[in-house]
């Protein structure tokens, strides 16, 4: 049980050899781990989240509309929330139409805001898609 423990013995390099460098064959610099690939990704993902919201917005348009025609239930809590968010959704386009025909007037009140929901959210989408 001698003293210290001294430093550990050298590799014999006598049969093969000093190892090989290290491979730098991207550019002259070793490659970082961390690096995200450059694949569009981000943009993909934009582009899936910005058309997801214009379908949700055009659904909700589209059931009350739907609602509307079949005559659903006015007291019910479904039909409610789906009114609210219609309305929230087109507070900008209430009663550009306004028609003798309340089933028109709906119809048409309520979906031009679904189509203009859904050209512009795929519009903008299609152009965030090619970044």
């Amino acid at each position: 049980m001698g003293g210290p423990p001294g430093p550990p013995p050298r590799p014999d390099y006598a049969q093969d050899g000093p190892p090989p460098p290290p491979d730098h064959s991207h550019g002259g610099r070793a490659p970082r781990r961390e690096r995200r690939p450059r694949d569009g990704s981000g943009s993909q993902r934009m582009a899936l989240i910005i058309h997801t919201i214009a379908d949700i917005a055009a659904v909700f348009l589209g059931l009350w509309i739907a609602l509307y025609l079949l005559e659903a239930n006015q007291g019910n809590p479904f039909v409610d929330f789906v009114k609210g968010m219609a309305d929230w959704l087109a507070w900008w386009a209430q009663d550009i139409f306004t028609m003798e025909n309340e089933g028109v007037r709906v119809f048409l009140n309520y979906g031009l805001p679904a189509a203009i929901y859904l050209l512009v959210g795929h519009g903008i989408s299609a152009r965030v898609r090619r970044l």
